[in-house]
Formats: C-alpha cells, sequence, structure tokens
C-alpha cells in the first residue's frame, strides 16, 4: 500500500495534496481500490469523506478508524496517510487473526484536512459535525481565487450537499485515529507507540496590514506608510509573546500586493496559526499581538484588520475509550499534543481516542517527517489490538 501511495503528489520539496484537485482525485482512486481488493463497501458522503465499509453500515455502533490523505504544501510523506493505511492494514490484521467482528468497522480518509488550500482545516469533519457554515465553506477561495464550491464541481463532487450529516456520524460507536506523532515525545521514552490524551485549543487569524503603495527609489522614508514594517514587527513580537506565555505563535503564510521588488508594499496579508495549553492562555495570547499590531499600525500610518479565521477549543479525548486503549497496548504512554485532527473535531459528536506512532525526527509537515518501517507495524499492531477489543467485547 504504501508503495502505491508514496508517489502521489510528490514533488521535489515534499509532498502537494491538496483537496479537489487531480493529485486529490488519485488518492480517492487508490482509496476506492483498497476497499475493492477488501471487498469492503465504499461510499463518498455528502462532504467528500471516503469510507470504506465492513458489515452493516446502518446498525448505529460501528468502530471507525482512519486519518486523511492531504497535506500541507512541502508536506511529509506520514501525516495523514499513515493513519488510512495503518487503518486498512489493520482490518488486514483482524482477518488474519481469524476475528469475526460483532460490530461494523470502517476505514475513513476525511476531507482537506489540512486546510492548505482554503484556509480552514479539518473541513470535512468540520462540516459533518455542524461546526462549519456550508455556506461560508462554499465561498472560501483558494490563492488562485477559486471557491471551494467551484473546485468541488470540477471535481465531480456536488456543492450544495455539503452540510452536517448527523444521521452518519450516529452510525459511528467510536473513532480511533493512528497517527505519527508530531513532535518528539515517544523518542525520548524510547517507545513506538503512546494514545493521545488533548489537544491544546488553536485556531487560524488572518493579519491585514494595509499602507500606501508607492515607489521604492523616490519615496522618502520618512513620508512612507509601509504595512511591511508593520507585519515584520507583528512577527517578532508574536514570537517573544509566545515564547513568555510557555505557548505558541506561528506566522507562516505571507501575501504582498503588489509584490514588486521596487514598490513599497499597499497591502501585507499574514495568516497567525497561535495554539497554548489553555483557552485563556491563548486567548490572552492572541489578544496581545492583535494589540502589538495596532499600536505599531498606528506610528506607521498603517491600518490592521485581524478576522479569525477558525479555532478549535480545547479537545480531552474520550476518557474511557483512552484508558480502554492504553490499558490494551500494556500501559502506552498517554500523550497531549498542539497539533488538531479530525479526531478532535469528531470528538463534539462521538467518542474518539488517537494512537501515535513514533517520529524520531520530531520533524512535521515536512519533508524530514518520518517514522521507521518497524514502529508502523507496531503502530498497525496496536491498533489492530484496539479495534479487537472494540469489535469483540
Amino acid at each position: 500500500m504504501w508503495d502505491e501511495l508514496r508517489p502521489i503528489g510528490r514533488t521535489a520539496g515534499g509532498y502537494r495534496r491538496f483537496a479537489w484537485t487531480p493529485v486529490d482525485g488519485e488518492l480517492r482512486a487508490w482509496f476506492r481500490a483498497q476497499a475493492a481488493a477488501r471487498g469492503l463497501a465504499h461510499e463518498v458522503d455528502r462532504n467528500g469523506n471516503e469510507w470504506a465499509w465492513l458489515g452493516d453500515r446502518d446498525r448505529g455502533d460501528a468502530v471507525v478508524t482512519g486519518s486523511h490523505l492531504d497535506s500541507v504544501p512541502g508536506g511529509g510523506a506520514f501525516d495523514g496517510p499513515l493513519g488510512v493505511v495503518s487503518g486498512f492494514a489493520a482490518l488486514d490484521g483482524l482477518r488474519a487473526r481469524g476475528v469475526t467482528p460483532r460490530r461494523p468497522l470502517a476505514v475513513v480518509a476525511f476531507a482537506d484536512e489540512e486546510g492548505a488550500r482554503f484556509g480552514v482545516a479539518c473541513v470535512g469533519s468540520r462540516l459533518a459535525c455542524g461546526l462549519l457554515d456550508p455556506e461560508r465553506a462554499r465561498s472560501l477561495r483558494d490563492a488562485d481565487g477559486v471557491t471551494l464550491a467551484a473546485a468541488m464541481e470540477r471535481a465531480g463532487h456536488d456543492p450544495a450537499a455539503i452540510g452536517p450529516d448527523p444521521e452518519r456520524l450516529a452510525r459511528v460507536g467510536a473513532f480511533i485515529e493512528c497517527h505519527i506523532e508530531q513532535g518528539r515525545a515517544l523518542a525520548d521514552l524510547d517507545r513506538p507507540v503512546g494514545v493521545g490524551s488533548v489537544i491544546w485549543p488553536h485556531g487560524r487569524w488572518r493579519f491585514d496590514f494595509a499602507g500606501e503603495g508607492n515607489h521604492a527609489g523616490t519615496t522618502r522614508l520618512a513620508d512612507r506608510r509601509d504595512p511591511m514594517l508593520t507585519y515584520a514587527h507583528t512577527v517578532l513580537a508574536a514570537r517573544k509573546r509566545a515564547r513568555l506565555a510557555g505557548a505558541l505563535a506561528t506566522f507562516g503564510r505571507v501575501a504582498v500586493e503588489p509584490n514588486g521588488v521596487n514598490a513599497v508594499p499597499s497591502l501585507v496579508s499574514g495568516w497567525l496559526d497561535s495554539r497554548a495549553a489553555d483557552a485563556g492562555t491563548l486567548d490572552e495570547l492572541v489578544a496581545g499581538i492583535e494589540r502589538t499590531a495596532a499600536e505599531r499600525g498606528a506610528r506607521d500610518g498603517v491600518t490592521v484588520t485581524v478576522t479569525r479565521e477558525s479555532h478549535t477549543a480545547a479537545v480531552a479525548f474520550d476518557p474511557a475509550l483512552r484508558e480502554r486503549a492504553a490499558a490494551r497496548l500494556g500501559g502506552a504512554p498517554v500523550l497531549p499534543t498542539g497539533a488538531g485532527h479530525d479526531a478532535g473535531i469528531l470528538s463534539a459528536a462521538v467518542p474518539t481516542a488517537m494512537l501515535y506512532v513514533r517520529n524520531p525526527t520530531g520533524v512535521s509537515h515536512a519533508p524530514a517527517e518520518h517514522a521507521d518501517e518497524d514502529d508502523c507495524r507496531a503502530g498497525v499492531a496496536a491498533l489492530t489490538d484496539v479495534l479487537e477489543d472494540l469489535v469483540c467485547p
């Protein structure tokens, strides 16, 4: 499976697997082929999430596993796909053990988890849970101005159908997501597999810095209203504030207009990703960054507008499911994370848990992201054990 999946969307600078693109279509074809090879019933729900079912999908107590197949720009091979591959491999493992599930089983690949193209993370799971307004989702635009609705139509999916999917979620009795660890905790503990405890609250904010476009060679420094200065000051201030708060703040994307070498910019837009261990710290951190931007903007003659594009509250995975998984795995370490996941979104509707596979580099969202084959196999074995425990109580 991994050999078949590896070349899809691969570039010299890492993976580029954006939602509702031809590459996304190849990933969906791969998923369908895996379902067909196992005799699983395949379906695509109203929000573009892919499902492969074993057993009666309408019973209402299904055990589901999986993750996502899309990537960030320049992403690694494991974030998301490891969970989908491991899901299919775990079903193979159950069959090899001669297990007859007493509950339906499914593998799922959620659509547009990373939000790399349209700016909102976990679109497929948010829509299903009613946490993203369908009209807002349809109007989201990528860097080329293409709306999510138009991209869906081009890919053969009906954007008018997207929205809450309570009937489908009611089929799910538990969701277990296997994922590469995005950090070094397991490497430091010398353990191949861990269990998730909580996800930090996190969100994305767009900062628009509006100044005055002008000629770089003729405009005196004293006469400039340069939004790049305000933006640069805000980036540095965000880093300092996050460090002092024991939190995280990252400006990872920037757009400049008119984006000319010999032009003072008229507009700079920067996207902030911020995360903290609790909601109060996160709110205070972002508010402080906004104040800094506004104060510096007033000095520079620049107007600052801040728009919250997404926000996810702190998530504590289902305690009973988490403890059951940890016990089944012989006391596997239980770890928090600052990374958002579909399991975190689904926790609002169904019991969820996560398994993490050791990442010796500690790098994620970059080509150096890695998991050793033995650890991947340990992750599959752990997922198989947890699924067996749930489907054969």
